[in-house]
């Protein structure tokens, strides 16, 4: 038992410093590293991008110009559609966080620019928007497993204010989100 403890003792030992020094190291051995890759610092520099993208976007939540979804909505710009119907169109994302990801959005805003402003007026399409999300997973091969994401007002991360689900899988999801 003794010589098992100390020949892991040694293993780490020897692990340690070889992962510090490259010049003790044989060519062509590669040692795991311990420190978190590099996309994590670029994760959090994406965050902050987020961040300020949505604090930007807040400001002129319900009085600026049309959003980039009713310009998707009215083909000014181009989407990839999945599903559209008379009340929602979903599209893929343009910056996909899992292999399926794709925004489900009414067609009229009637003031709907996040769920926060949500009115008894309003349940119709909301309840429309969930089901449209089961549609697109049943399309995109997902129907078994994937994530409902509503971001709300610039602490929720909302960078476009116009309400929208996103519709997520394709992958393992993890908890706690975010």
């Amino acid at each position: 038992m003794a010589t098992r403890a100390a020949a892991a003792t040694l293993t780490a030992a020897m692990s340690s410093l070889l992962r510090r020094s490259a010049s003790l190291r044989p060519q062509g051995l590669r040692v795991p590293r311990r420190v978190p890759p590099r996309r994590f610092v670029r994760h959090i520099a994406s965050s902050t991008n987020e961040e300020a993208a949505a604090r930007a976007a807040a400001a002129t939540a319900d009085t600026g110009p049309p959003t980039i979804f009713d310009k998707i909505i009215s083909k000014e710009i181009p989407s990839s559609v999945v599903y559209e119907d008379d009340k929602v169109l979903a599209f893929r994302d343009i910056n996909p966080q899992a292999p399926v990801h794709v925004l489900v959005i009414p067609k009229v805003r009637d003031g709907l620019t996040g769920l926060s402003k949500a009115e008894p007026r309003h349940v119709e399409i909301l309840g429309h928007l969930l089901y449209a999300a089961k549609v697109v997973a049943e399309k995109e091969g997902v129907a078994n497993g994937y994530r409902v994401v509503i971001n709300n007002g610039a602490e929720g991360c909302q960078s476009v204010y116009h309400l929208h689900l996103h519709v997520l899988g394709g992958r393992q999801m993890k908890w706690p989100a975010g």
